[in-house]
């Protein structure tokens, strides 16, 4: 064994010698510490950046951050009164120290061993905004070593301003609200930088306890912590104003619950931001994505007022509404509700209702690819269905009316014949219909059942929309959607919107065939036991669409378009209470129709242009044949060519009446005008 000689022992034990190695200690930890510091490099500034929604015209929708809408603001925004009153309410000496207020550090210390619990706070600006950026709320001794570590790397590679900048920017003022830009807004309904000296007072005596000194929930403590700051300011010489406090006027409830613009159509887009990059919505809100959008903001202000317009504001009825361009897929507007401030559920894209006979459409369709045409017929009367396992199904006409006749598809759809309706549907078969509607893009659950030709199948306003936007652009397999582009906080494009490349599969001129027959609704010429569905909102509109109206009990549809715009309404009640009154039952009409001409305002008309393979003639809607002028009615109507009609509503007057297999001949006349039309 080695002894060492106690007198060596003793010799670095000698006071001096002792401090001196304990300094040396020191010195080297010291420098050892910032050494790694240095080389770690500086930290973010934030954890957190705002992401940007953009309308379609580039102009800001709206911006995120986590649960608040918030902007990053520099120092050159924000009042000086407010950058004067934080620094001397939280860290006076903020421009002289380098992150650690040693003597404030002392004196703290000296406060929690005379209370025996820790009781006063030392934490500077540099401290607090490194605790708020990277760590938690731990009162640990590894949490209090990690903030030191922030602080002096924040110290280290930032001036006072970048860090002041930061600061004020993440520090949390209550009522969620974080950052100076947000609180501005919640408690004084203005900009930062338009902040007095009495409002800066008040807003700066906040984050020291925002439950304790926020004017909406403890006033008294608020006003002392204000007046107290307010004097710090006037010691300092920062303000001239007179000794007494100047009122401040805070924001009202109201102010303070101002609906977020396009609430509906934003949250919409959040998830759609974290589908496509695949993480979640509080993420996505606080990555600095710049989001272009399809939001059109003139479309979105008429649809928002037209229905503020049209649904009283006393009233428990609610309503979705989607407009959707139907060549590309993309939401224009959108409203999920009457009230987003009272209920922020998005009955446009997440509610499911039975859509009636908005749903018939879809049936037509198949009908018209399994040897229907316009003029097929089929008796219209009171009439009760045995069914294949025994049941019986009795469906009826809206107020008891029938024709008690023959009546034709163009009439049926027009005029929303319900016998019509579920005869096609057992005839063609509700399998069939029900792929049909998949194609089209409805994605929820259909019943192939006789009532599924009334719509008695729940689906979403967003599925009617895309559904009847594959019908206005010829069978194209749009899918909705709301983000055009994403760019990151580098100005680096990380997501485009691609359309669907895959082969439609729907029949195109069948499909244009089923557009002019959804055009009759609006055609007065077509009614007789009953109006064309659309004869109350037909005066109110200036040129041509097509659309179909659907009502249950407790719903109430209207969905139609124009060449370049689909609008799908709901309206009804969350409870699924009946909708007993007539004037309810309009409202999803009058809402459709008054939108769909306020968003085609100074727009050129234009009209459908039927695809080759088609051709339009005029024909007698109640006897199915073409028209002459002895016929009591005349529509022009399109048809499949080979489908159309080869005799005459007199066939006593033909004189040289078509055969079966022959077509009539085209002259260079008769095809320009079948291209006209």
């Amino acid at each position: 064994m080695i002894r060492i000689p106690i007198a060596n022992w003793q010799k670095w034990l000698r006071p001096k010698r002792l401090a001196a190695v304990i300094l040396g200690s020191v010195i080297t930890a010291i420098g050892g510490l910032l050494l790694i510091c240095y080389l770690m490099g500086p930290p973010p500034m934030t954890n957190k950046w705002s992401t940007t929604f953009y309308a379609n015209d580039s102009t800001i929708l709206g911006e995120q951050y986590g649960n608040t809408q918030k902007r990053w603001i520099t120092l050159d925004e924000v009042s000086p009164h407010l950058i004067h009153a934080t620094i001397l309410a939280e860290d006076k000496n903020f421009y002289k120290h380098h992150g650690f207020a040693w003597k404030r550090i002392f004196a703290a210390a000296l406060q929690d061993i005379k209370a025996g619990a820790k009781v006063e706070g030392a934490s500077t600006i540099t401290q607090q905004y490194a605790k708020n950026l990277y760590l938690t709320n731990d009162k640990t001794w590894t949490r209090k070593f990690k903030e030191a570590i922030y602080s002096i790397r924040l110290e280290m590679f930032y001036s006072k301003d970048e860090i002041l900048e930061g600061y004020l920017n993440t520090i949390y003022y209550g009522h969620g609200m974080y950052g100076i830009q947000a609180a501005s807004d919640y408690y004084m309904d203005k900009d930062p930088g338009s902040l007095t000296a009495a409002e800066a007072a008040l807003l700066a005596g906040i984050p020291k306890g925002p439950s304790y000194y926020s004017p909406f929930q403890n006033k008294e403590l608020a006003d002392e912590r204000q007046e107290y700051i307010y004097g710090l300011l006037q010691n300092e010489g920062y303000i001239t104003e007179p000794e007494s406090l100047p009122a401040v006027s805070l924001s009202t409830e109201q102010e303070r619950e101002t609906v977020r613009r396009a609430g509906y159509f934003q949250d919409y887009i959040t998830d759609e931001l974290a589908d496509v990059l695949e993480m979640d919505e509080d993420q996505a809100a606080t990555a600095g994505y710049h989001v272009y959008t399809t939001m059109d903001s003139d479309q979105q202000l008429k649809l928002e007022t037209q229905i503020a317009d049209t649904i009283p504001a006393d009233t428990e009825l609610q309503t979705g509404a989607i407009a959707i361009d139907p060549d590309t897929g993309a939401i224009t507007a959108m409203v999920g509700g009457t009230d987003y401030k009272a209920s922020t559920y998005n009955r446009a894209t997440t509610s499911k209702r039975m859509p009636g006979s908005a749903f018939k459409p879809f049936v037509y369709y198949t009908a018209l690819k399994n040897g229907f045409t316009p003029m097929t017929q089929l008796r219209s009367e009171e009439t009760t269905f045995e069914l294949p396992d025994g049941g019986e199904y009795a469906p009826g006409n809206f107020h008891g009316y029938y024709a008690n006749d023959e009546i034709t598809m163009v009439e049926a759809i027009a005029m929303s014949d319900n016998i019509y309706a579920v005869k096609t549907n057992l005839m063609i078969g509700a399998e069939k219909i029900a792929a049909d509607a998949k194609k089209l893009g409805i994605t929820s659950e259909l019943q192939a059942v006789p009532s599924l030709a009334l719509g008695t199948s729940p689906v979403s306003v967003e599925e009617m929309g895309v559904a009847y936007s594959r019908i206005a652009n010829g069978g194209k397999q749009v899918e909705s959607y709301t983000i055009e582009k994403i760019v990151d906080r580098n100005g680096k494009t990380i997501y485009s919107h691609k359309p669907q490349k895959d082969k439609s599969k729907l029949d195109k001129k069948r499909l244009f065939v089923l557009t002019d027959l959804m055009t009759g609704m609006f055609d007065d010429s077509l009614s007789s036991y009953m109006r064309v569905t659309g004869a109350s909102i037909k005066d109110q509109l200036s040129r041509p669409y097509a659309g179909k109206s659907g009502t249950t009990t407790t719903d109430s549809w209207m969905v139609g378009f124009s060449p370049d715009l689909v609008t799908a309404v709901w309206t009804g009640y969350d409870n699924n209470r009946s909708m007993e009154k007539v004037k309810e039952l309009a409202y999803s009409k009058e809402i459709w129709a008054g939108f769909m001409e306020a968003a085609h305002q100074g727009e050129p008309i234009k009209a459908f242009r039927p695809p080759a393979g088609v051709r339009g003639m005029f024909v007698d809607p109640d006897s199915g044949f073409l028209s002459t002028s002895y016929c009591e009615k005349r529509r022009f109507t399109y048809f499949v060519r080979g489908t159309e009609p080869k005799l005459y509503c007199r066939p006593d007057l033909d004189e040289y009446p078509l055969q079966p297999d022959q077509e009539e001949p085209m002259n260079r006349r008769k095809r320009w005008f079948d291209w006209l039309f």
